[in-house]
């Protein structure tokens, strides 16, 4: 009796931290890695206009 608890008990333990660290991941790839795209996208644009910015004025 004993060893089935601790069986059962270990593989709720080890099925609890797999669910928790799945959803973690799909928490990030879902909701976090678009933001830091999207802010990418927008430094690299704003970049882009100061360059066009300044390049209009040099000759």
């Amino acid at each position: 009796m004993k060893h089935k608890f601790l069986t059962g008990f270990l593989l709720g333990t080890v099925a609890t931290a797999g669910a928790v660290a799945g959803s973690v991941i799909a928490f990030k790839k879902t909701y976090i890695e678009p933001v830091e795209t999207k802010v990418e996208e927008i430094n690299d644009n704003r970049k882009k206009a100061n360059r066009k910015r300044h390049g209009a004025h040099m000759g």
